[in-house]
């Protein structure tokens, strides 16, 4: 997998999160490891989520892992805080901010029940 395919899926997973809720400012890098290594970072600033594929250097947190971990994660196949306490997760900066990825996360599986409800 290169580095564009795995930015690609991971902004394809997260880029639709509902972060209406989330009224701070947000930043987030993640490095990726191995196969598809690059960096990426997410914002949340003024209720909208942001996923560009650049460096961000006045950032809250970074995000330290492989691909198949952080694809798990975004996917909600594998608890952020599970894959830190499992070592599969390096954090730099913030733990506090860095605590608000799973509220990230959570937007995903909020606007995923909503669009389910239309759809019927």
């Amino acid at each position: 997998m290169t580095y564009q395919e795995c930015f690609e899926n991971i902004k394809s997973l997260i880029q639709d999160a509902d972060v209406s809720d989330i009224k701070e400012h947000l930043a987030f890098q993640f490095h990726i490891t191995g196969e598809g290594e690059g960096v990426f970072y997410v914002e949340v600033k003024d209720g909208e989520l942001h996923v560009e594929p650049y460096d961000y250097k006045d950032r809250d947190a970074v995000f330290i892992c492989k691909a198949e971990t952080l694809e798990k994660i975004a996917s909600g196949k594998l608890d952020p805080v599970a894959a830190f306490t499992l070592q599969q997760l390096k954090i730099e900066g913030s733990i506090e901010k860095a605590l608000k990825l799973k509220e990230i996360l959570s937007g995903i599986k909020a606007k995923k029940k909503t669009t389910k409800r239309i759809k019927k």
